[in-house]
């Protein structure tokens, strides 16, 4: 399902004075070869498993690996596993790691380790979810052999254990795994991935580091591509400065006191274009899908009627160019809950965000709908520039659509804590906020985190929708690709009556590095294979 040949189109908390002398100077005279990279978002959630951020699975990538990986024709690929074996009309398989995986610790990668994870993952992940429900057993009948016994084949296994949607399947030490799923790892990070996490120094909102973990035992077979395939590290030390301030990064970047930035603003782009020493790629094909969620547990939008009449004040052209500018080829409208060009997508329903806009007629259908002037607090990052862009003009629209809104802003790390609340607004809750999934992320109904709505076991916002679960459902069980794509178009038919969320548009967003880096990988910022040329 996922190929590349699918898809269509395109596919300051630091200051300057204080980040030493340039990162490209550095790794002579036996000095530590540094990678200095800004990303997203500060690192608030360690656990790659409790929370979707993506700057935490980011974080999960260098500290943990995984038993397959996704190239870059969204094609899983064994990665810790040596072989496997389908049997039994595709209701046993069995997996076998390869000899000599360590963790952090030194102590070997063992298959019960690899259980544990997938039960801890699978008990957050969709996919996941629906893949523990047919299986019948899950075991480990030596030290590196996984055995999987289903009650009926489930052809996306191997996909769900290595897809890069979040969760990702991350496989952990069993004192790890054995935690609770929805309580954040407690006790020391111990990896199986190519770096260690270095938490004595971490300075929230400023700094994480991580080292090069020479015991890691890397593939020696194939090419990197996205997370699959070797991962051969060269630099000793790779650290994240966090830089609310796009002005800080852009110089850092351009002065070479840094060497990697991974979302630059819309605005400060074309100076980077310009810049010789800079190199602007879009990582992703598939782009970013940009959503406004609901909470669906308290009021106003616990009411179908009042979450329905805001697709009518949406204007996904407003959102995409605060996010990311007037270049067209950059971004798209007419998005609905499947990405544009993937199989899934359709127009089913579309209507609601494409006809003529009409404020007046969105504050008489709230009207209509029960809403009675109730406060909504609308959550946004100030220090995500690309979130709190798309927060700025959600804030605009609910306040234009006559709506009571209390804008309350704050750091990316408190509003991944915060929404994580079923409390009311009024005792810490929350009403909506803004983010984005990564395109493949919303591919199909499989790994489609925010489509779900399965009430208390969904994603943050909490909807119950059983139509969609049924329909859901179906789409796994169709027989071909034609079933599935009714399924989705029925699916995208109930998200317009029910809403789970407001679609913003999809935007492409470029990253930037210095011209003297080689191997930058595509998909996401990943820190293997990455050298100075």
């Amino acid at each position: 399902m996922l190929r590349r040949r699918l898809l269509s189109g395109v596919g300051s908390v630091v200051g300057l004075a204080a980040l030493g002398s340039p990162a490209l100077g550095q790794g002579t005279s036996g000095a530590p070869r540094v990678l200095k990279f800004i990303p997203q978002a500060d690192l608030a959630v360690l656990d790659p498993v409790v929370t979707t951020a993506y700057v935490t699975r980011h974080h999960g990538y260098m500290v943990w690996d995984t038993l397959y990986g996704f190239d870059a024709d969204y094609r899983p690929q064994p990665q810790m596993v040596e072989s496997h074996s389908v049997e039994n009309d595709g209701k046993r398989v069995t997996m076998r790691l390869r000899d000599g995986l360590k963790f952090h610790n030194n102590e070997p990668v063992r298959a019960r380790d690899a259980v544990a994870s997938i039960r801890r993952w699978a008990a957050r992940d969709p996919l996941g979810q629906v893949l523990m429900a047919v299986t019948e057993e899950l075991s480990a009948p030596d030290d590196r052999s996984i055995r999987f016994v289903l009650k009926r084949p489930f052809p996306m296994l191997f996909e769900a254990l290595g897809k890069p949607s979040t969760p990702v399947c991350f496989i952990m030490p069993e004192s790890l795994a054995s935690q609770d799923p929805n309580q954040p790892l407690r006790g020391d990070l111990i990896g199986s991935g190519p770096f260690r996490f270095v938490p004595g120094e971490r300075v929230p909102g400023a700094r994480v580091v991580y080292t090069r973990f020479e015991e890691y035992d890397s593939r020696d077979d194939g090419t990197p591509s996205w997370t699959a395939g070797p991962k051969r590290v060269h630099f000793d030390r790779v650290e994240w400065h966090v830089m609310p301030d796009p002005a800080t990064a852009s110089a850092a970047l351009q002065n070479g006191e840094m060497d990697w930035w991974e979302q630059p603003t819309g605005d400060l782009q074309p100076a980077l274009r310009r810049n010789r020493n800079v190199v602007m790629e879009i990582p992703d094909p598939t782009g970013l899908c940009a959503i406004a969620r609901f909470n669906h547990l308290h009021a106003p939008f616990d009411k179908p009627g009042v979450r329905r009449a805001l697709l009518g004040a949406v204007n996904q052209a407003d959102f995409m160019t605060a996010v990311i500018g007037n270049d067209r080829s950059l971004w798209r409208e007419e998005v609905g809950f499947f990405p544009p060009g993937t199989p899934m997508a359709s127009d089913a329903g579309l209507a609601a965000l494409t006809s003529a806009r009409n404020m007046d007629k969105v504050r008489a259908d709230l009207a209509s709908a029960g809403y009675n002037g109730e406060r909504i607090v609308l959550m946004a990052a100030s220090d995500f520039p690309s979130l709190n862009a798309l927060a700025q003009v959600a804030h605009d629209m609910l306040r234009r659509a006559g709506m009571n809104v209390e804008f309350v802003s704050t750091d990316w790390g408190t509003v991944v804590q915060r929404r994580a609340s079923r409390e009311a607004p009024e005792r810490g809750g929350w009403s909506m906020f803004c983010t984005f999934f990564a395109g493949v992320d919303m591919f199909n109904p499989g790994v489609h985190t925010s489509l779900r709505g399965n009430g208390p076991e969904a994603w943050f916002g909490w909807p119950t929708i059983p139509r969609i679960e049924e329909l859901r459902q179906a789409w796994f069980d169709a027989s071909d690709l034609a079933g599935q794509q009714r399924a989705a178009r029925q699916i995208q038919e109930v998200a317009f009556a029910e809403v789970p969320y407001l679609p913003l548009g999809q935007y492409f967003q470029a990253t930037a590095y210095r011209r003297g880096l080689t191997g930058v990988l595509k998909g996401l910022p990943l820190f293997w294979n990455v050298q100075r040329s």
